[in-house]
């Protein structure tokens, strides 16, 4: 089975501050597409001593970056990873598909570690430490665990090391260069707050969203090209969230292309159309704007504003019973008939934080407060229909077996954004515009030779 890490963070920025990694993912087996290019450094050396497995990849250019090479390694370590943490199938054909695409992201990120340094932004050890330990967190692993899966896949770790850094000093950047140029207005949040009263009786639709720009027409076609070929995957089983993640240029990436739930008059006019005759449940063709082309998953349709069940709100314990991922079964049956113990004498979350000390390792995490949506699928049907005091099924993870505690719940009423909440999302959509536009600078003034 294809093991998923968390690993992207979030581009979404407040006033000129970057947002904290991960702010609209809660950590239990969350899924997120892992990217990233080689530290200069660690490229040439690693690319010899894999050469008996990389062959003629380990030692070739895939593209050189205003005088800064991508390896033919760097390019193999990027598929290799897209491969692992995707679930498309690895064969001839789908390299030779996702090649371009995962070419030209490669190629942006190395015009951002440049832009960074231009600007002299700094991205400390400690970010990094940081960084790692969030992401081991949210995937239910420790650190040692990700670097073992990065390593059964044949990708160097020092290929996420170095996608952080990058993810970091761009998101950085963003924040100090354009945070402060950024302006809403109140009557720009009360135009679309009247906008949605209006429509209150209109259908609203439950949107993720691929977004690939071009620079020019003469992109056009490598663009669509490429758009076709993802939606192929998307539609053979590879994972929208996972695909989003790691092709999507909209600020929605760090969420899996997630947008929640949107009226038509919200979307860019082109896909408004597209979704408004999509069924449930399917993935569009690609669908042209201005300057791009964006890939469209509809997971529902409901009229006026009732409420939606992924936004019910849960305050939830993660309790865990820890087990090695190759733990013999007659350990696994022990710590199910644990779990059942447990589950059978808690009541509440100060009952579960104090008895699951009695169980060799057991250790309980603080209650959070989160969105079901948020929740990884099979731990939102895990506590489906518990009230307060009541604790999950046991999940079996890389961790161990994890239970949910569920110390609060408030059930989603339905209705209309707050005009705090349309006041974030238009700044963060300009704030995203304002970045799109100074990699498309950078890319425009770039002397870029691919090979």
């Amino acid at each position: 089975m294809t093991k998923e890490i968390a690993v992207r963070e979030t581009p979404a920025f407040r006033r000129g501050v970057a947002m904290p990694f991960f702010a609209k993912i809660f950590g239990l087996a969350c899924l997120v597409i892992l990217t990233g290019g080689l530290p200069r450094a660690a490229s040439a050396a690693e690319g010899a001593a894999s050469g008996a497995s990389n062959g003629s990849l380990s030692q070739g250019i895939a593209a050189v970056v205003n005088d800064e090479i991508i390896s033919s390694y760097d390019l193999n370590q990027r598929i290799k990873l897209v491969f692992a943490s995707s679930g498309i199938p690895d064969t001839q054909e789908n390299r030779d598909r996702i090649r371009p695409q995962v070419l030209r992201n490669l190629i942006d990120e190395r015009l951002k570690e440049q832009e960074a340094k231009r600007l002299k932004i700094e991205v400390t050890q400690d970010d990094v430490d940081r960084a790692f330990k969030r992401i081991a967190t949210r995937s239910n692993m420790t650190v040692d665990q990700i670097g073992e899966f990065l390593k059964k896949n044949g990708v160097n770790k020092s290929t996420l090391t170095q996608q952080l850094r990058t993810d970091i000093a761009w998101n950085k950047l963003v924040g100090q260069q354009f945070g402060s140029l950024v302006s809403v207005s109140d009557g720009e949040v009360q135009e679309v707050l009247q906008r949605l009263r209006d429509e209150s009786d209109s259908p609203s639709y439950d949107v993720s969203e691929i977004l690939l720009t071009f620079d020019n027409p003469a992109q056009e076609a490598e663009i669509r090209n490429g758009a076709e070929k993802l939606i192929e995957q998307i539609r053979k089983g590879a994972p929208f969230q996972a695909v989003a993640r790691q092709f999507s240029q909209s600020a929605s990436a760090a969420s899996g292309g997630d947008i929640g739930w949107v009226r038509a008059s919200q979307l860019p006019a082109p896909v408004a159309e597209v979704v408004k005759n999509m069924p449930s449940g399917t993935v569009s063709d690609p669908i042209r704007t201005r300057n791009g082309y964006y890939i469209v998953q509809l997971r529902a349709m409901r009229r006026g504003s009732g409420a939606d069940p992924l936004n019910d709100q849960y305050v939830l314990m993660r309790v865990l019973l820890p087990l090695t991922p190759d733990a013999a079964p007659r350990f696994v049956a022990q710590r199910a008939r644990e779990a059942e113990s447990f589950r059978a004498s808690v009541k509440s979350c100060d009952e579960a934080s104090r008895k699951i000390n009695s169980y060799v390792g057991g250790k309980a995490d603080r209650p959070r407060t989160v969105l079901a949506g948020q929740l990884e699928p099979r731990m939102r049907k895990a506590i489906s229909g518990l009230k307060t005091g009541d604790v999950s099924q046991p999940v079996r993870s890389n961790a161990g077996v994890e239970m949910l505690v569920v110390c609060g719940y408030k059930p989603d009423e339905g209705g209309l954004p707050t005009a705090e909440q349309i006041d974030d999302n238009l700044y963060e959509q300009q704030l995203s515009m304002m970045a799109r536009r100074h990699l498309r600078d950078l890319r425009r003034d770039a002397v870029v030779v691919k090979r």
